[in-house]
């Protein structure tokens, strides 16, 4: 059960209701995980959300690189609403079935494909010292240029925000739905380095 109301329904003021049907007739489809609770505050959820449309569906980086980025950042801060939700589009996307469920267990994964590496190593960096390493950087910036290196680092800044969001206030899962993380007894998951297949491209 999440710590505030989630409201919905009848119980939304005209200025969340136009936030809710935008959000619905959107990309989206649904109005779902931090944006649950942000629409406590109508103009933040409606900023919230054209933000996070713009990260997850309007990146010049492939959908399974940003879908990557995504899990890698709901894995540190076992989110399992974000989980749920991304590991699923993962898939979708592209990502081996195995790496995401090596991220999942916390256990080093392995990529066939060296551009879905380095994001894992752009991320795993970013989560756990908070800066990248600059040939890490750099081998980014020359895949996807400027523009790519800073969606990327947005995409992970913002999923950080989400899973904090959804932490704090335990936004919950659906209904019927087991919690897909084993989060750690303290602090934040471990993201072990990554593995490059010896045929990655």
């Amino acid at each position: 059960m999440a710590r505030i109301p989630l409201p919905s329904g009848e119980e939304l003021s005209p200025e969340q209701r136009r936030v809710f049907d935008a959000v619905v007739a959107g990309p989206r489809g649904q109005v779902i995980g931090p944006l649950r609770a942000v629409i406590h505050n109508a103009d933040l959820a409606d900023r919230w959300s054209r933000l996070g449309e713009i990260l997850r569906f309007g990146t010049s980086l492939p959908r399974r690189l940003n879908e990557l980025a995504i899990i890698v950042t709901g894995r540190r801060w076992s989110s399992q609403v974000e989980w749920w939700v991304h590991a699923r589009a993962a898939a979708e996307a592209g990502i081996a079935p195995e790496a995401i469920d090596a991220i999942r267990a916390g256990e080093p994964p392995s990529f066939d494909d060296a551009e879905e590496a380095l994001v894992y190593e752009f991320a795993r960096h970013l989560q756990l010292s908070g800066q990248v390493p600059l040939p890490v950087y750099e081998e980014a910036q020359q895949r996807w240029g400027a523009r790519g290196v800073v969606e990327l680092t947005a995409v992970i800044g913002y999923y950080t925000m989400v899973s904090m969001t959804l932490n704090a206030h335990e936004i919950p899962l659906p209904d019927g739905i087991a919690p897909p993380l084993q989060a750690p007894a303290e602090g934040l998951a471990p993201l072990p380095p990554a593995q490059l297949a010896a045929t990655a491209r």
